[in-house]
């Protein structure tokens, strides 16, 4: 009688940890208020930079003092916290190994946030680890990414981060 149970049991936590994580969109990492705050916001302009592509000297840090403050929000969603999901989006890319590969970036959810104004507020960009590295040679392409969401307020001199994912599988958008 033990065994079929045991048996059972095993097939359960085999289904669970092999299980599709759940995919996220970038609204739902807003916490209620923050996503009505966006909803009444006026429409914002997304002007191409002067910049030649991939200049991330201007950073995600942009400030104008015009904005409502829902665009510099840190709110987070404390549910998605330890959860495995995935999250389409765009990178920004920070640090690489020794073969050229990103091993870290920042994950926004519009193409080249770094030289587009504003930027996404802080609960809107992800810091990417994955340690595996991924090329990253179009900041226009979109990637999935699946692994574990955390909240981690995250900052350095290119952004300030709500969120940060440790990514088992980092892939081209395939739509799907």
């Amino acid at each position: 009688m033990r065994l079929p149970l045991f048996i059972a049991l095993c097939l359960s936590l085999s289904a669970t940890v092999h299980a599709t994580p759940q995919t996220v969109d970038w609204l739902d990492l807003l916490p209620e208020e923050d996503y009505q705050a966006m909803l009444d916001m006026p429409e914002i302009g997304h002007d191409v930079s002067e910049e030649a592509p991939g200049d991330f000297s201007t950073g995600l840090r942009q400030r104008d003092r015009s904005l409502p403050d829902v665009m510099y929000s840190t709110n987070v969603v404390t549910e998605l916290n330890n959860q495995q999901l995935r999250i389409a989006g765009y990178p920004v890319p920070l640090e690489s190994n020794e073969r050229g590969l990103y091993t870290s970036f920042f994950l926004v959810p519009y193409a080249g946030a770094c030289i587009h104004v504003p930027p996404p507020p802080p609960n809107q960009i992800i810091l990417v680890e994955y340690p595996q590295g991924i090329a990253i040679e179009d900041i226009y392409e979109p990637f999935w990414i699946s692994g574990n969401l955390l909240i981690d307020q995250t900052s350095n001199e290119l952004a300030d981060a709500s969120y940060r994912f440790t990514a088992d599988r980092v892939w081209t958008y395939d739509g799907e």
